[in-house]
């Protein structure tokens, strides 16, 4: 029997870690849709090529850090209980490498290349896992004192703080040393559009997001034992309720209307295993009207070129999911309990202090000795022909 539980578990965590390698698809086709056609190749490179140097670095560093595991056994050890450990080390790979896809929405269309695979070994071999060790492997008897203190830990299901406001609040570091795109802020205050190149490739990532969302939260469990339809619910709900604020604040809009229930998703993920439904639905309706009216402040009046969004979705919709989790995770308010809102918020401030000391540190350190954005030249003619002498379509059909 206890074998049976060992395969079982093992099955449970490779499917849940397969949903979420298939999410970075969708982070690859939301960019896609949403960047110029001249950075198309750009966008589904650097997904790819950031999650492999994230999984070296999160191999052989990060999640070390983290859990104190390292890999430097023979295969007989690391085969026990089915491989259960490796599974669930490539389960939470596939978390660790959503910072730097995060991270590569809203420095879109201007970074260099290279650099950026730098800023994603730094980034997810250091300073993700550190924060990820505090939060949920009890390092520095930080969730203890949380516990004295207040009588909760900090608690974060799936990672709407450990792994999406990080991540956006690197992002918006990163997106501040960078600066704007060419031509974006106008120096008579105009504000150059620049529309989504392909509704439908952006469409296509949103819902291959929303799909490996559901293995994102639901298998956050890691064993068969604690599994519960209430995170899939939670999860649902929020979805819809993202989707429906977006559409209403955003007029119609298809952009805001595909990222609503990644908004609504980013929320409910650190209090999908606690809440009530109807709690869910309104973390998910704040989260998808913060994201629309965020979005449109910090692109047109405080003039920050986040190319996808990525600090608004990610950053605030994750900072306002963690403490969603103690407002809504409150049996008062339906919730199962075990949570209390003082923890839910010094754990978010928390993360996202060490997020932008990280991000400042890792892309500050980079401009400075090597540069992280492309020549005005190249981002003129575009990341696709600048650094992979490629673009996404044919200038013309050839005859042979």
């Amino acid at each position: 029997m206890e074998n049976l539980k060992n395969s079982s578990d093992v099955l449970f965590i490779l499917l849940g870690a397969i949903m979420v390698l298939a999410m970075h698809a969708g982070f690859a086709f939301l960019e896609l849709g949403t960047v110029r056609k001249k950075n198309q190749v750009n966008a589904l490179v650097k997904i790819l090529t950031d999650f492999c140097v994230s999984t070296i670095a999160y191999f052989f560093i990060g999640y070390s850090i983290a859990y104190g595991v390292s890999f430097f056994s023979g295969a007989e050890v690391l085969a026990a209980k089915s491989g259960y450990e490796l599974v669930k080390f490539f389960f939470l790979l596939t978390f660790a490498a959503a910072i730097p896809a995060i991270v590569s929405g809203g420095i879109a269309e201007r970074a260099k290349f290279t650099p950026q695979l730098a800023a994603t070994f730094a980034l997810v071999g250091f300073v993700y896992p550190f924060f990820e060790g505090i939060a949920w492997n009890n390092h520095y008897g930080f969730q203890d004192w949380l516990k004295t203190s207040f009588g909760a830990n900090f608690h974060d299901f799936a990672g709407s703080v450990v792994v999406h406001a990080v991540g956006g609040w690197i992002a918006l570091a990163a997106v501040l040393l960078l600066g704007a795109r060419h031509g974006r802020y106008r120096k008579n205050g105009e504000i150059a559009a620049h529309p989504p190149s392909s509704i439908p490739f952006l469409a296509l990532g949103a819902w291959i997001l929303v799909v490996g969302w559901f293995g994102f939260n639901v298998m956050s469990a890691q064993t068969i034992d604690k599994i519960t339809g209430l995170v899939a619910v939670n999860s649902l709900m929020a979805m819809v309720g993202g989707t429906l604020a977006a559409l209403v604040f955003g007029r119609n809009d298809p952009g805001f209307i595909h990222n609503g229930p990644l908004a609504g998703l980013v929320a409910i993920c650190a209090g999908s295993d606690v809440m009530h439904p109807l709690g869910a639905l309104v973390t998910g309706v704040v989260a998808g009207g913060l994201f629309v009216w965020m979005f449109t402040i910090t692109q047109n009046k405080w003039k920050i070129d986040d190319v996808l969004g990525v600090w608004p979705l990610h950053g605030l919709c994750g900072t306002w999911g963690g403490l969603a989790a103690g407002i809504f995770g409150a049996k008062a308010l339906g919730g199962l309990g075990g949570v209390a809102f003082m923890s839910q918020l010094l754990g978010t401030l928390l993360g996202i202090a060490v997020a932008l000391i990280g991000g400042f540190v890792v892309y500050g350190l980079l401009k400075m000795f090597v540069g992280i954005r492309l020549s005005q030249e190249d981002e003129f003619n575009g990341a696709d022909l600048a650094i992979h002498k490629i673009s996404a379509t044919a200038e013309r059909e050839t005859s042979w």
